[in-house]
């Protein structure tokens, strides 16, 4: 009985938190609904806008290359290998506190 009831009370927990972490995502795109908004036509020449400034900037753009080694895979391959070092150094160090442990 009282397995049950926990189990129903971690349900509506769950609920309640998947909703609490939903509804801001799904109203993140709204657009207010007043009437002063953008127009589609001012919403295009702001783009145009961008465009044209990306255009005259190109080696700026969005900053995706996050290291800019020449690129998304240039980028991925640095990240991954500072991560993959990281991850290495965890291990060697795990592999050092079992040797301890054992001895």
């Amino acid at each position: 009985m009282i397995a049950k009831k926990s189990q129903i009370l971690a349900g509506i927990l769950f609920a309640f938190l998947a909703a609490a972490t939903m509804l801001p995502l799904a109203a993140a795109q709204v657009y207010p609904t007043e009437k002063n908004g953008p127009t589609l036509e001012e919403e295009l020449a702001l783009a145009r806008q961008k465009i044209a400034e990306v255009k005259a900037h190109p080696g700026e753009g969005s900053g995706t290359p996050v290291l800019n080694a020449n690129g998304v895979v240039g980028a991925s391959t640095i990240v991954g290998s500072v991560f993959g070092g990281i991850f290495i150094a965890f291990v060697v160090q795990a592999k050092r506190h079992v040797m301890v442990r054992t001895q």
